[in-house]
């Protein structure tokens, strides 16, 4: 029987840069910093590496649930919020006392509707996520680099607003742990993603007839081939997400989160400009001062984002698929300014992405979690209408929509 496989040209040169230089800064952070830095940064490189291999992204699978119903995308979420849920609620309920963690909580809010909303446009504006946006820099898409600069500047303005947002009506932070207990709140919560699981099936299978295999479209392999150089099945996404988010809670003491390191490298630049952010609301106390004051290296979410960068560039190596591309066309650029302005803006409002609001939000028990799933959806939804009225997309039912 013939193989299946085809060989694999790993772009060496590419390969050895990066393992250079992600060995060098991990010394560097130990040395400079502390274990715990350079830890949190091979974590980053991890999350790249599974980002990439299992090419796990929210904005691609959601488009096309709601063009075409294809549901393995979203079906690989939902397990990956019931997966980390179960990692995550004991720890958060203090079944180990002398644990330190603290779950990413959000108030259930206007500002986290309204922000989650507009992240949900510009994702699919934009062509990523918060974590698709950094994997797919990482892979080599030169177009990204535009979306994530005004990624940057969208996190940036959204913080000079923010204060602003949250005096609108609030009911403050929930969380289903502190109010129910870990064990019925983890119960209900496996219910309710159960039922959305069973929804999302439902739904593919009336349009399309079949399921899609969450590993059938990838090429047969062994495993340690497959391991090192990809591509991965969409449930080896879901367990290396989940382990290496629990690895994030246990040596940073909170959930994965990306997106404040854009509203702090905003800031760090516009302060370089000869701004002053310093005097807004949101960068004068607490944490916020403390990071505008130090490294970035010194910032957890920046290293993670640095190591997600990191780790997309060599798996992409690795896969013989680094191929940056500058060439686009004027009207891509326009979509990606706008996108990225949007998901910038959205997720300081909604106090975080689809990572850190979302994800960290939900398998942490707060409700605004589950609030930012509903409106980044229903944002998406508009996106994906926008992107057919822009003719980015054909019209739905066009071209092979069953595809």
């Amino acid at each position: 029987m013939a193989s299946t496989t085809t060989t694999i040209r790993s772009d060496k040169p590419v390969v050895l840069l990066t393992l250079v230089g992600v060995l060098a800064l991990s010394l560097f952070l130990q040395h400079e910093f502390a274990t715990r830095q350079a830890l949190l940064f091979l974590v980053g490189l991890g999350l790249g590496i599974t980002l990439l291999h299992a090419a796990f992204g929210f904005s691609g699978s959601w488009r096309n649930f709601i063009r075409k119903r294809q549901g393995a995308g979203v079906r690989a979420h939902i397990l990956l919020l019931a997966l980390t849920s179960l990692l995550f609620f004991p720890l958060l309920g203090k079944v180990f006392p002398n644990l330190h963690s603290a779950g990413a909580l959000g108030p259930v809010s206007v500002s986290v509707f309204t922000g989650a909303f507009l992240f949900g446009i510009g994702m699919q504006l934009g062509g990523g996520c918060g974590s698709g946006t950094l994997y797919t820099v990482g892979g080599g898409h030169v177009r990204m680099l535009i979306t994530l600069a005004f990624f940057i500047a969208g996190a940036l303005i959204g913080t000079a607003h923010l204060q602003w947002w949250l005096e609108l009506p609030n009911l403050g932070k929930v969380s289903l742990i502190e109010t129910l207990g870990w064990a019925p709140a983890l119960a209900g919560q496996i219910a309710v993603l159960a039922a959305l699981y069973w929804l999302v099936r439902q739904l593919e299978y009336r349009r399309r007839g079949r399921l899609a295999d969450l590993g059938s479209e990838v090429p047969r392999a062994g495993f340690v081939e497959r391991l090192i150089f990809g591509p991965w099945p969409l449930w080896w996404g879901v367990v290396g997400l989940a382990a290496l988010n629990l690895l994030t809670l246990l040596i940073a003491g909170h959930p994965w989160t990306i997106t404040f390191a854009f509203a702090l490298w905003g800031a760090k630049i516009w302060n370089a400009l000869g701004g002053d952010v310093a005097s807004w609301s949101f960068w004068s106390s607490g944490y916020q001062a403390q990071a505008l004051q130090q490294s970035v290296l010194a910032d957890t979410t920046s290293l993670m984002d640095f190591g997600v960068i990191l780790g997309a560039v060599l798996a992409a190596a690795l896969a013989g698929r680094f191929a940056p591309d500058a060439k686009w066309k004027r009207f891509d650029v326009l979509t990606a300014v706008a996108g990225g302005l949007l998901m910038g803006y959205g997720a300081r409002l909604a106090f975080g992405c689809n990572i850190g609001g979302m994800l960290a939000g939900i398998v942490s028990g707060s409700l605004h979690g589950w609030l930012w799933l509903l409106a980044g959806f229903a944002g998406a939804v508009v996106g994906v209408r926008l992107r057919i009225l822009l003719k980015l997309d054909p019209p739905v039912g066009k071209h092979n929509e069953s595809a």
